[in-house]
């Protein structure tokens, strides 16, 4: 039995709705793929940024380490130092970054950079025995490591 007009404009039509469906659903998914894609984009935006602007502040925090460093104890200047210090620490912390590297803990390449190496009696090898500037992690990422002097086996200590 052949298919009348109205019967083939139907089926047109339905095709034609099922395409478009199709499409708007292609679509949709494109656009809320944009978005995500858009959201991730600004967050390491965002994140490079706020990184460039501590490292910049890490050069700032060590200047004023070493005036400190460099005053003498009966400068007058020197409480004010350590209270802008403070305050710079301060802010650091609050933007979740963290001091790295102290005296007596283990070396590690990931989060130290052996400036020096040293005998000292009495101390496991590779630890740290001294760190000249200290390093800094926003999280889990390192932004500097922390220059560092470490131990090494003594000749005496060899066996």
């Amino acid at each position: 039995m052949p298919s009348s007009p109205a019967s083939d404009e139907l089926t047109d039509l339905q095709e034609r709705n099922e395409h478009l469906e199709d499409r708007y659903k292609r679509t949709l998914a494109d656009l809320d793929n944009y978005r995500k894609r858009s959201a991730r984009e600004v967050d390491q935006r965002v994140a490079e940024s706020r990184e460039s602007l501590v490292r910049d502040w890490l050069t700032a925090v060590d200047s004023v380490e070493r005036a400190l460093n460099m005053a003498s104890a009966d400068d007058s200047l020197l409480e004010g130092l350590r209270g802008v210090l403070e305050q710079m620490e301060a802010v650091l912390e609050r933007q979740g970054v963290s001091r790295l590297g102290a005296a007596d803990e283990p070396f590690d390449p990931e989060r130290h950079e052996a400036v020096g190496v040293v005998e000292v009696a009495g101390v496991p090898e590779h630890t740290v025995v001294d760190v000249p500037r200290s390093g800094f992690a926003l999280g889990d990422r390192v932004l500097r490591p922390a220059q560092v002097i470490v131990s090494r086996r003594g000749q005496s200590d060899e066996g």
